[in-house]
């Protein structure tokens, strides 16, 4: 059980004789040097040293006596500390972090995403980014992944339009939702999500294939603005299907099937994407 509290110390920056210490001041306090060496195993050669490291951190507090007497932070205040600690290194850490990032600036990259986690990460960090508008196409199911950092875009007055493969209720957001989703999954085999930010910067790629899902992430404007484009003009559909669907299905066949199939590629249809993905 000890053995567990040191590792967890550990874990929170102290040495082992420095765990050992501190655990010997919890059982009992306050104590000298020499018998938190008696009761903790620390070697009396060592203790001073050990003890003088955790009163400069303020884990441990020491009296101003001929002879000194040691009392430890409560488990509490110690925990609330390293939070304290943890979080100032993380911004920090951002801070100056962020005067070497080169990716979001260099224009001419193309970055390759793996994972279905690590898509939308991608995606909330441009979400987090934006200042004017966000463009989504997206399932529903993938979307709720993102709600929070939507929101929180939405408060500060970005503007948030998604086209929602699924049913989808947003107060905070433009939702046009699909009027085939069960049918577009079908059709293709797989789910996708396309993204824009600010009209600077794009996410694009497969979702669906688990840790094998893949998406291009990039700030490139040959490929920005067209993408931004398509999600645009889908947009368009949308409202133009809402208006005229009985003309154009009575053109093009039921939810434009006509029209869809002029373009299938053959011999895998739709499913070409993912077929040449788990090819890959």
């Amino acid at each position: 059980m000890k053995a567990d509290v040191i590792s967890i110390l550990q874990e929170l920056n102290f040495t082992e004789y420095e765990a050992k210490a501190y655990l010997a001041l919890l059982e009992k306090s306050p104590l000298t040097g020499y018998a938190i060496s008696l009761n903790s195993g620390v070697p009396r050669s060592k203790i001073y040293e050990v003890l003088n490291g955790m009163v400069a951190r303020g884990d441990v507090l020491v009296s101003q006596e001929s002879t000194p007497l040691y009392i430890p932070l409560s488990p509490e205040e110690l925990i609330a500390q390293r939070k304290r600690d943890a979080e100032k290194t993380y911004l920090t850490a951002q801070k100056k972090l962020k005067q070497y990032t080169v990716t979001s600036q260099n224009r001419e990259n193309i970055w390759n995403i793996s994972g279905h986690e690590a898509i939308l990460a991608r995606v909330k960090e441009e979400i987090k980014e934006a200042k004017h508008r966000v463009l989504l196409e997206v399932w529903s199911d993938d979307v709720m992944e993102l709600r929070e950092e939507l929101e929180q875009a939405a408060r500060r007055d970005v503007k948030v339009f998604i086209i929602s493969y699924g049913e989808l209720n947003f107060e905070f957001a433009t939702v046009y939702q699909h009027y085939m989703p069960e049918e577009i999954t079908d059709e293709y085999g797989g789910r996708w999500i396309v993204s824009s930010v600010d009209d600077r910067e794009i996410v694009a790629g497969i979702v669906s294939l688990g840790k094998e899902s893949r998406a291009a992430w990039t700030a490139h404007p040959g490929l920005v603005m067209p993408i931004t484009e398509v999600i645009i003009h889908d947009i368009y559909i949308m409202e133009i299907m809402n208006v005229f669907r009985n003309e154009l299905e009575a053109k093009f066949g039921p939810n434009l099937i006509n029209l869809r199939n002029k373009f299938t590629l053959e011999p895998y249809g739709k499913k070409y994407y993912l077929a040449i993905q788990q090819q890959n």
